[in-house]
């Protein structure tokens, strides 16, 4: 098995366009992470960094979810701490309005309008990063104020002139936002995989020394006195746990329902096309790992406004306001609903705003091809429309329970979130579902040129009807 990957490898390099275009994103990947440790001048983030440390708060609560996505940015201060959620989270606004705006719709539809929706995400995502930037600049320079620094009473800025530290700070983070933008881009254009999406791998797999240093650790303190068995049976499972979920992650990415179409045999002007069958494969988690990115994003949010409604906002709405901040904290039963139900939510409409069947089955019919026992046009539309929506569901499900795994870990067996995190949920989806479409991609290009790719013995069969 090593010795064909070591193979693969090699086949790699003697592409020169694969060459070039794998070469190219390990440099903007590199710079990428320049971003995370490269500190805002100003800032102490050793400081914020030891407190970090001593709170033990890793990749758990609001803070630490954002400071993973970021790639640990946030805790050293640096110039990509606002990392590339702003951008996903105006990307997640402007797919919603474009669902129920009819204008947006049509200009969707629109020839250039894509190019032009694309346009008004990058406008949104300055405006949230601006937004976001200031409420990090003052909590950083008021931790004791009430805000997601709450614990830690030393200020982390340097200067005495607040006015040039707000404004240093917010555009130097909003600079670095459009940056990771900007590189996400080059890379899905110019290099190999999804941009947006390695850029967020490559933030939390950095961060797995710190989840194996953690998990020794963990087991340090255990190895002697009562709680032996407990730490032995925790490692069993926790073993068990990261088998059953790469395995079931790989699976249900590759899985996919083949739907059979047949072509009959028609005539274009003088020429004769001969009629034949193939397969439409229908994906079952055809949203990726889009839906728990934007859930992640949208719940950073709630208890932040929140708190800040509890001490700064109207009195009559303080008392609601407190008891929002504590029931969606971070693992809570109330939190852990709504992210399951934002999980499904977000998979269906994934897949209503990029899978059309509608226009699938009107390019059948144009082409001369139907579903054998479904009627073209229409018929062929709800069709597909049934078959999605069931394996959709499944996808969903299977999300929403592995983005649930590392919570459940962390507050029922007392696991530390940077270790969690890597035995499921989001870092392990979007880890494993990332590598696995980057390595489609090179599969092509191998195969394109007659080489043995790595995914020749990992395809899954898909059913028929």
């Amino acid at each position: 098995m090593l010795r064909s990957i070591y193979n693969t490898l090699l086949n790699c390099l003697k592409i020169p366009e694969l060459k070039s275009r794998i070469g190219f994103t390990l440099g903007l990947l590199f710079v990428a992470r320049l971003l995370a440790v490269i500190r805002i001048p100003g800032l102490d983030g050793e400081v914020l960094s030891k407190y970090l440390a001593s709170q033990q708060q890793g990749t758990g609560g609001l803070l630490g979810m954002y400071n993973m996505f970021a790639g640990g940015a946030y805790e050293h201060c640096a110039i990509g701490s606002l990392g590339i959620m702003p951008y996903i989270s105006a990307t997640i606004v402007i797919q919603l309005l474009t669902a129920v705006v009819p204008r947006l719709s049509k200009l969707v539809r629109e020839e250039g309008g894509r190019a032009q929706i694309i346009k008004y995400g990058r406008y949104l995502t300055v405006l949230l990063c601006i937004g976001q930037g200031y409420i990090f600049a003052g909590n950083w320079l008021h931790p004791q104020s009430g805000g997601m620094l709450s614990g830690l009473q030393q200020s982390l800025v340097m200067t005495d002139n607040h006015f040039v530290y707000y404004f240093v700070t917010i555009s130097v983070m909003t600079a670095g936002t459009l940056l990771l933008m900007w590189l996400g881009e080059q890379i899905t254009e110019r290099g190999i995989g999804n941009g947006v999406s390695l850029i967020i791998t490559i933030g939390i797999l950095a961060r797995l020394p710190i989840a194996v240093n953690a998990l020794i650790n963990m087991f340090s303190a255990g190895a002697s006195g009562e709680a032996t068995h407990k730490w032995q049976g925790t490692g069993v499972l926790l073993l068990l746990l990261i088998v059953v979920v790469v395995g079931g992650v790989i699976a249900i990415t590759q899985a996919q329902r083949k739907i059979p179409v047949q072509y009959a045999q028609r005539a274009v002007g003088r020429k004769m096309y001969q009629g034949g069958s193939s397969f439409m494969p229908l994906r079952v988690n055809y949203a990726g790992v889009m839906p728990i990115i934007f859930a992640s994003s949208i719940l950073m949010f709630p208890e932040i406004v929140f708190k800040w409604l509890a001490q700064s906002g109207p009195l009559f709405l303080r008392d609601a306001a407190t008891w929002f901040s504590i029931q969606m904290n971070y693992g809570s039963l109330m939190y852990l609903s709504v992210y399951a139900l934002m999980i499904l939510f977000f998979s269906y409409f994934w897949v209503a705003t990029q899978f059309n069947e509608i226009q699938i089955a009107d390019d059948l019919k144009k082409n001369g091809g139907y579903v054998p026992g479904v009627r073209p046009g229409q018929g062929t539309s709800d069709y597909l429309h049934h078959a999605m929506s069931r394996i959709t569901l499944a996808g969903a499900v299977f999300l929403t329970v592995i983005a649930t795994i590392p919570i459940v870990l962390s507050k029922q067996l007392d696991i530390p979130q940077d270790v969690a995190n890597f035995f499921g949920g989001t870092s392990m989806l979007i880890a494993v579902g990332v590598l696995l479409d980057t390595m489609r991609q090179v599969e092509s290009h191998l195969m394109m040129r007659h080489y043995d790719g790595f995914l020749k013995k990992g395809k899954i069969r898909g059913r028929f009807n």
